[in-house]
Formats: structure tokens, sequence, C-alpha cells
């Protein structure tokens, strides 16, 4: 099980999204993440644990913009660390998403994108 929220709207997206995503932790508790689209640049904070560790490792500092994607993880595929916590990244850092299940042929698709030099 995950938990996943959206939102598009006005400023102090990071904020909605991380108050939303407390009441989906019943979904996961072994990691959590938010991206915040803010002056058209992408944030992404993520931590292993519960959202309490997240909301250390942002430390008060919550992006505002006017969209956001947040998520807690319940591990079924991959040890609860950060680099496992969502929301995934391209290699640029500008594109964040979020999934629900297993990427059956994950390793496929890395050997791909590796062969391409990606």
């Amino acid at each position: 099980m995950c938990g996943i929220i959206g939102y598009v709207g006005k400023p102090g997206a990071g904020a909605l999204v991380l108050e939303a995503l407390k009441r989906l932790e019943y979904r996961g508790y072994d990691s959590a993440g938010i991206a915040v689209v803010e002056d058209g640049r992408l944030t992404v904070e993520k931590a292993a644990g519960k959202i309490v560790m997240l909301e250390k490792r942002l430390d008060g500092h919550i992006p505002r913009g006017r969209t956001a994607i947040a998520h807690t993880r319940w591990a079924t595929h991959g040890a609860p660390t950060d680099t496992n916590a969502h929301p995934h990244t391209d290699c640029g850092g500008t594109i964040a998403v979020i999934h629900n299940g297993i990427i059956e042929n994950a390793g496929a698709l890395r050997e791909q994108l590796l062969a391409r030099g990606k």
C-alpha cells in the first residue's frame, strides 16, 4: 500500500500535500516524500521512516509553490531507504514521479538507459 496526493492551485502547495499525507500515513510507514514546483524550480525532499522524519528533514522550510505531489510508502520491493522513497526524479532533477506498485521490468529499463548513457 501507499498513499499518494497531488495538488495544483494556490501557493502553499507543499504544506497542503504534507498535511494531506499525514491523513494517508496509515497507508505506509516506511518512507515519505514531497516534490514542489516553486518559481519554476523543482524541490524534492524525502526520508525513510514515518512522516515526522520528512518534517525533520524539511526543518520548517516547506516549499510553497502552486504544484506539489507527495507520497507515503509501505515497502513491498526494495528496502525502506531515503533513496527508495518517492518521489523519484529524472537524472537532471527536472521531473518528479510517484508510482504505486512494483515496476517489473526495472532491470531492463535500467540497462536500456545505461546503454544510452543516461
